[in-house]
């Protein structure tokens, strides 16, 4: 995906909050957008989303996205899961695999206990995985994410780190702000830097394609690991070590990984079948 010469204003008379940006996100970039509150970090994602139009200039190349806003209107009379399973059909799922994706998301981000409840009666938080859970549906080429974090649970930011880092691993690429600095620290491919004037400035951050750094060491959890996978995950490239053996067929298996290694031996997990990543950290 490119944007050229994007620029955005809320009316003719208004001040640019985004100006004249040119930038690439290639597949397989995880990019931390950073500045002050008010700097254009939130319109900057909505337009790579495609959610809002540009004032100035394009975007072209945009892949199939899932977007997370900041705010998530909540109050609908769905309930958790028919939102899903409407937002699943909106993205282009059918059948069985809709209903399939709604389930497993719902399951990893800890919220499948309140799949009836209506959304308006679901807490600011449960609302908020209800809001990532559509965005990861279709397994988005870019995947977009305002505050997403904010209000969640210690397991489900773990799901979510950990479903950033499969994106990525896959190709995808992955945009976000996040108020906390060491979020998903290592691994973020380039910094985009608004300072408020609209302008736009690109630190990176090392590695390649999201890489994490040479030296680090990642720490996955996996579950769905049986005898078979288990013996397997001790021929995956880079693994340092892995706690298969002692915690057997039915438990969580931790798995640490040499960095650089790591979206390899990710992208190996995500084609085993019944094998799930349920968080990603440094180690």
């Amino acid at each position: 995906m490119r944007l050229e010469a994007v620029g955005k204003r809320y009316g003719l008379r208004q001040p640019w909050v985004v100006r004249d940006v040119s930038l690439d996100v290639p597949p397989g970039r995880l990019i931390r957008l950073e500045g002050r509150n008010g700097s254009g970090k939130s319109t900057l994602l909505r337009l790579a989303a495609g959610v809002s139009m540009p004032s100035a200039g394009r975007v072209t190349g945009r892949p199939h996205t899932g977007y997370v806003p900041e705010r998530f209107p909540g109050a609908f009379a769905f309930s958790a899961r028919d939102y899903l399973m409407h937002m699943g059909r909106v993205h282009g799922l059918r059948g069985a695999l809709v209903a399939a994706r709604v389930d497993e998301w719902l399951d990893r981000l800890g919220a499948a206990g309140y799949a009836g409840a209506p959304l308006r009666s679901l807490s600011k938080g449960m609302c908020q995985k209800v809001a990532i859970a559509q965005a990861l549906l279709p397994r988005p080429g870019l995947l977009v994410l305002d505050e997403a974090w904010t209000g969640l649970d210690q397991a489900a930011r773990g799901a979510l780190d950990a479903a950033v880092a499969e994106r990525v691993a896959d190709g995808g690429a992955v945009m976000f702000v996040d108020h906390e600095q060491a979020r998903l620290a290592g691994r973020i491919s380039e910094r985009w830097q608004l300072d408020g004037t609209g302008r736009v400035s690109v630190a990176a951050s090392g590695g390649t394609a999201g890489a994490a750094a040479p030296d680090s060491v990642a720490v996955i959890q996996l579950s769905g690991i049986d005898r078979e996978s288990a013996e397997r995950l001790e021929g995956l490239p880079g693994v340092l070590s892995s706690s298969a053996g002692a915690a057997g067929a039915a438990g969580t298996v931790t798995l640490r990984v040499a960095g650089r290694e790591s979206d390899a031996v990710l992208r190996q997990l995500l084609s085993w079948d019944g094998v799930h990543v349920v968080a990603v950290s440094a180690g």
